[in-house]
């Protein structure tokens, strides 16, 4: 491997240690190079702080270095003013002479202005290096201002016998199907997405609180669709612990296709990412207007020969292990 196709590489690996807190902003990851060593680093800070390439400019310890020195980025440098200054003046500030870029921001603000700018000042700039692993890196980022959505995951767990749901239980909580540790990871999984939606009848039966409780990270948005404001107060995801929006008629049409309803919706709160739990309504919405981009499926070894059969869904299998005894398999949407 090339050493620029090594060093984008070590910045996709540093950048997704913003996942779950730099949303609306995409997970950027950048280095320093100077004469073949790495001077400097860094990652997108939580929204509203530094971008990944002032903080690897910060961390380099003699500043007298970038004037001869190689930045390495995933993503085009903004062009624009929003929360923080341009990243492409602070670059041309410093009078760093190459940057090397994973790939371009489709972001209308920015779309190659970034790189204009920087060859405008005399920048010796390279494109597209790993270009097809940083865009698959920055998909969230992606899918929000290309497919003007969310970046979608569908996540359920299901009996060996394929059921979601038994078909009674005595109390208002979860049946666990899965073991704790995928549990965890669920809740893993949860604080690295902006947001989290799940159904009326998922909160009437399950009363579930929807946060990170297992895993340390932030709390996602809740959404909860709520046609006829059936959801009072005292329901665990109205608690303080993360913010919760209801999605009824006011908010979207429910006589029109749902999930793109919803989709629409998401997207006007600028959301990004977010992670469907259920239930199987919800789920199955989204699966029949083709709106998901991944599917994480538990299987458990437990039985429950009657009850609520999981969604049926199609896509291309990209990884499945085992939890301990649980077997997980995730799928993307061809």
């Amino acid at each position: 491997m090339a050493n620029h196709e090594i060093h984008i590489q070590r910045c996709i690996d540093i950048a997704k240690n913003g996942l779950g807190s730099t949303a609306p902003n995409p997970m950027v990851g950048a280095l320093i190079v100077h004469n073949n060593k790495i001077i400097g680093e860094g990652y997108t800070s939580a929204y509203g702080g530094h971008h990944a390439e002032v903080n690897a400019i910060n961390s380099v310890k003699n500043k007298d270095l970038l004037n001869e020195a190689t930045l390495y980025v995933t993503l085009e440098p903004c062009s624009h003013f929003g929360k923080t200054p341009p990243c492409s003046d602070v670059i041309i500030k410093h009078q760093i002479p190459k940057v090397v870029i994973g790939c371009i921001d489709d972001n209308p603000e920015v779309a190659g202005k970034g790189i204009a700018k920087l060859k405008a000042a005399g920048c010796d700039v390279s494109v597209g290096v790993l270009e097809d692993q940083c865009k698959a890196h920055h998909q969230r980022f992606f899918t929000f201002h290309n497919k003007k959505r969310p970046y979608i995951i569908l996540k359920w767990a299901e009996t060996s016998d394929g059921f979601i749901a038994p078909q009674t239980k005595d109390k208002t909580e979860p049946v666990w199907i899965t073991n704790i540790y995928s549990r965890q990871l669920v809740h893993k999984w949860r604080a690295e997405e902006q947001a989290i939606l799940v159904g009326t009848n998922t909160v009437l039966e399950d009363n579930p609180s929807l946060t990170v409780r297992d895993w340390t990270g932030q709390n996602p948005i809740r959404f909860v669709i709520d046609r006829n404001h059936k959801l009072s107060k005292k329901h665990a995801v109205f608690n303080s612990e993360s913010e919760t929006i209801c999605i009824s008629e006011n908010e979207v049409d429910f006589k029109n296709p749902l999930a793109q309803e919803i989709c629409s919706y998401l997207h006007s709160k600028d959301i990004n990412s977010v992670i469907i739990e259920g239930g199987l309504r919800t789920l199955q919405t989204f699966i029949d207007e083709n709106l998901w981009d991944e599917a994480r499926i538990f299987t458990g070894r437990s039985e429950f020969k009657t009850g609520t059969q999981a969604p049926k869904i199609s896509g291309k299998l990209i990884s499945e292990q085992t939890i301990v005894e649980d077997y997980l398999k995730i799928y993307v949407n061809n």
